[in-house]
């Protein structure tokens, strides 16, 4: 198994990709800490895979997030994988219509938690030279009008992941992300403007040359190899699992 005896925290674990990498990430040999906000949910999810632990988190939240990897010690022993998956979407309509409350809950999820979990979390990967991946977007790379506040959001995730990267090799800790495309997941009724219909999906199937939107599966499985021994030489990459919209 390829994540043998790894301790691993996932974040905004209760569906979607999270739930994915969380599931995958188990199957091959982790134990996990289900991490999210919705306590319903995330109970669920940590119910069903054997040796999960469900931790109730705001990853905006600073005491929260030292809650969490607190967890993950007491739990576990430890903390060798930190994938921040948690994030919120923007409802596709023009940059002027975003009020300020939403923007700052899109830079606090998306972009502050990395900075919290990085405070709590990153001394205990220096321990065991862990890594960590950034779930992000094909929106920092190519991005889509309609979401320009969400994009920038996801900018600043590839920004991080690279500097990250850097400053954080002379200890052996890898930081990684995955740009992702939009999905069947929660957010997608978000990015398509509130309006779900064949005509808008096949709009948005269009720009991906491949012909389908992502999975849950297709990032996590990027996010396992990002995470495993065979990407020990592998730092600041952001990898496109896109189906080459990117391109």
């Amino acid at each position: 198994m390829r994540l043998k005896d790894k301790i691993a925290i996932v974040t905004g674990a209760s569906s979607g990709f999270g739930e994915g990498i969380a599931r995958r990430f188990a199957v091959e040999g982790a134990r996990v800490i289900v991490s999210d906000i919705d306590a319903a949910a995330g109970q669920r999810v940590a119910d069903d895979i054997a040796g999960a632990v469900f931790q109730k988190t705001d990853v905006a939240v600073n005491a929260d997030v030292a809650v969490m990897v607190g967890a993950a010690i007491e739990a576990f022993g430890g903390l060798d994988i930190l994938v921040n998956n948690a994030g919120v979407a923007q409802r596709n309509h023009p940059m002027l219509d975003v009020d300020e409350a939403t923007f700052d809950r899109i830079y606090a999820v998306n972009v502050k938690s990395i900075y919290l979990s990085a405070l709590h979390a990153v001394p205990t990967l220096i321990k065991r030279r862990g890594s960590i991946v950034n779930i992000a977007s094909t929106a920092a790379v190519s991005p889509r009008p309609g979401l320009t506040w969400y994009n920038g959001s996801k900018g600043a995730v590839v920004t991080l992941t690279k500097s990250m990267a850097v400053e954080l090799a002379k200890d052996q800790v890898r930081v990684n992300a995955v740009n992702l495309v939009i999905s069947e997941t929660g957010l997608t009724l978000d990015f398509m403007g509130g309006v779900d219909n064949p005509e808008i999906r096949a709009k948005f199937v269009s720009t991906i040359p491949l012909g389908r939107m992502s999975t849950p599966l297709d990032i996590a499985n990027a996010a396992l190899f990002l995470s495993s021994d065979e990407a020990g030489l592998i730092t600041g990459v952001c990898l496109e699992v896109d189906g080459g919209r990117c391109i």
